[in-house]
């Protein structure tokens, strides 16, 4: 039921359940038990959708611990605990220590579940989107390029996990400046996602994001703005509107309106992005900060500093 809430954006209830189930978990399975180890990674992973990361990193910290006390340091959902660790230390800033752990989880899945492992691959992703965060482009093709050619011969081209594969080397290739190249495998992955998947799939409302995206990286703006109304569109009616996704969709969409001279459409999204990332993200998230200063940057645009002024207090 708690994943159900998130999936459909009600994140705070989400998290109300997720720490009951952790509770009633600790007093009648005990704290040691599988599942509540379970019950407390999945918690610490909501808080991390929320921006609580500091929370978050504390469970899972402690996540790592008692499963390399309990289940062992080579067992595969120790190497899960770690990954999703590195992640959370990522998004906090601690860039060195996410890239020593997600190399540390690469070579243990690699030695233990053997290099062609699916949850090997995972790995290498990870460790690939990584450096493509802390800006390490040419290391994050070569390893997108290697994850993409080993999925296709162990997964197949049609595969979902190649399908993202696929995606993730076309925004390493956006961030190096390879726009070209970008679109041309996001095209290929929407494609492919709406043939597999059907066109209302979750990923394939990400593979038509991604391709608006790149289209706007490469000044097609008029063909970025079309296609991500039909993002917002199909988000708001297949996710809800208060998805995190969903705002995300609408956020970016404010973005190119701006840059496409549109400020008063581009002000009103934003105003209803910023009050919906306050309602149901909080305040101090950090996709909620970036919507207030972008919401400020439209105010004085249109010469309106009052308002500018209140968005940064």
């Amino acid at each position: 039921l708690a994943t159900s809430l998130y999936q459909v954006g009600r994140i705070s209830e989400a998290i109300d359940l997720e720490e009951q189930v952790l509770a009633n978990s600790e007093r009648i399975l005990g704290p040691d038990h599988p599942n509540t180890l379970t019950a407390r990674a999945n918690l610490a992973t909501s808080l991390y959708q929320v921006g609580r990361i500091s929370e978050a990193i504390d469970l899972e910290e402690q996540v790592v611990a008692d499963r390399e006390r309990i289940l062992g340091p080579d067992h595969p959902n120790t190497l899960t605990a770690q990954a999703d660790l590195a992640a959370s230390l990522y998004q906090a800033g601690r860039v060195s220590e996410a890239i020593d752990l997600d190399e540390q989880v690469l070579a243990n899945s690699e030695r233990i579940l053997g290099p062609d492992h699916p949850d090997t691959l995972m790995a290498r992703a990870n460790l690939a989107a990584s450096y493509r965060q802390a800006g390490r482009i040419s290391e994050a093709i070569d390893l997108d390029e290697q994850v993409l050619a080993n999925s296709e011969r162990i997964l197949g081209p049609d595969h979902p996990d190649t399908l993202m594969a696929r995606a993730n080397l076309a925004a390493s290739y956006r961030q190096a400046g390879r726009i070209s190249e970008a679109i041309d495998l996001e095209e290929q992955v929407l494609a492919n996602s709406e043939r597999i998947l059907g066109p209302d799939h979750p990923n394939t409302l990400t593979a038509r994001a991604n391709v608006a995206a790149s289209l706007y990286q490469a000044g097609r703006v008029s063909e970025a703005i079309t296609l991500l109304e039909q993002v917002v569109g199909d988000r708001e009616r297949i996710l809800g509107s208060d998805h995190p996704n969903t705002l995300t969709a609408r956020a970016n969409l404010a973005a190119f309106l701006y840059q496409a001279g549109r400020i008063s459409e581009a002000i009103d999204l934003l105003e209803q992005v910023v009050g919906d990332r306050e309602r149901i993200l909080g305040s101090d998230h950090p996709d909620t900060l970036t919507a207030q200063a972008n919401l400020a940057a439209s105010y004085r645009q249109r010469g309106r500093e009052g308002r500018a002024i209140d968005q940064r207090d």
